[in-house]
């Protein structure tokens, strides 16, 4: 994959003429790159579900675990590559627009094509606790010298481990899936396994060619790498909340739906900054300070929408794209 990359590079700079081509080059290896994060992330998905359903692991804990961090594989592994890269705008960008992303445009989209039931303990703690980390995220690079430390990474690991043991005592409580909740022909353990692991390895390498070529776009067009996380990047990583919350409304799946879109954000703060910050120091610059309030303004009008009727409608969904176009307004002025 490496050596395909290089070749496309060798012809990157040489003549304006050629720019063009630079282009294209980049685009075609983003789109692959994406490809790869979104059929790694199924793969992962679907072998990682039909395992918990194997094991009786009710459809909300699934939605918020394993479908949750499965999705937010490809942030993950991109924000990591990005922060080992020096591409560390990427990283912060492509969290902070990922979350803003989930909420405003995938989840207004989705309540927008059927009103989402939401459950009484999201609405309680799960909502609330998306709120708390990404004050505290904000927080974190607000302070001293706008860098994620060791112990940033720590705190919010705590934090995670907090939120798995939480998920555990909703594990216990849940009791098992009903027989007719579990879709299909059962699947072979090997072929789970199977999926799981090649699911992660198309990650990995989908992650490497997606922020190579991000960057390179970022300094064709002369965009800052914050604008390309934001944007390009967060829509990017974003595609499997998109296509998973989406189709799990359709089937009429609600918890699975907004679980998918509130889990992948606690995972997305918690343990992909979380992860990257305990590699290598994570920069937060100040510009994303605003983009970090308006991540927690989504998540407080989320909530503002569904403690009452425990029910996110049609008109609640429309507000939310209208949010959503209002601050890529904003980004793209």
């Amino acid at each position: 994959m490496k050596m395909l990359k290089a070749s496309f590079y060798y012809f990157r700079g040489l003549r304006e003429e050629e720019k063009d081509m630079d282009i294209l080059i980049q685009i075609g290896l983003l789109a692959l790159g994406f490809l790869m994060l979104v059929k790694g992330a199924d793969w992962f998905v679907e072998g990682a579900s039909q395992l918990a359903e194997k094991f009786g692991i009710p459809q909300l804990v699934i939605g918020l675990t394993i479908v949750a961090m499965g999705t937010s594989l490809p942030e993950a592994a991109v924000s990591v590559s990005a922060a080992l890269k020096g591409s560390a705008e990427i990283t912060i960008g492509n969290i902070v627009g990922s979350n803003i992303m989930n909420i405003l445009l995938i989840l207004g989209l989705t309540a927008l094509i059927t009103p989402v039931a939401v459950q009484k303990s999201t609405v309680r703690y799960e909502i609330p606790f998306v709120i708390l980390v990404s004050v505290i995220l904000v927080a974190m690079g607000a302070g001293g010298d706008h860098l994620l430390h060791f112990a940033d990474g720590l705190i919010l690991w705590a934090l995670m481990l907090c939120y798995l043991g939480y998920l555990l005592v909703i594990a216990k409580k849940g009791g098992v899936l009903p027989e007719e909740m579990l879709e299909g022909k059962p699947m072979p353990v090997w072929k789970m396994l199977l999926l799981i692991v090649l699911g992660g390895v198309m990650i990995v390498l989908g992650s490497d060619v997606a922020v190579d070529a991000a960057t390179e776009l970022a300094l064709i067009f002369g965009m800052s790498e914050r604008l390309v996380g934001l944007t390009i990047v967060a829509f990017g990583t974003s595609l499997p909340e998109l296509v998973t919350s989406v189709t799990a409304a359709i089937k009429g799946k609600a918890d699975i739906a907004v679980g998918n879109v509130v889990g992948s954000n606690i995972f997305n703060i918690l343990f992909v900054v979380g992860t990257s910050a305990l590699i290598t120091p994570v920069a937060y610059a100040s510009a994303f300070l605003l983009d970090g309030i308006v991540c927690i303004a989504a998540a407080v009008f989320l909530w503002l929408c569904v403690f009452r009727k425990k029910l996110l409608g049609r008109v609640g969904g429309l507000l939310m794209l209208i949010g959503y176009g209002g601050y890529f307004m904003y980004l793209m002025r």
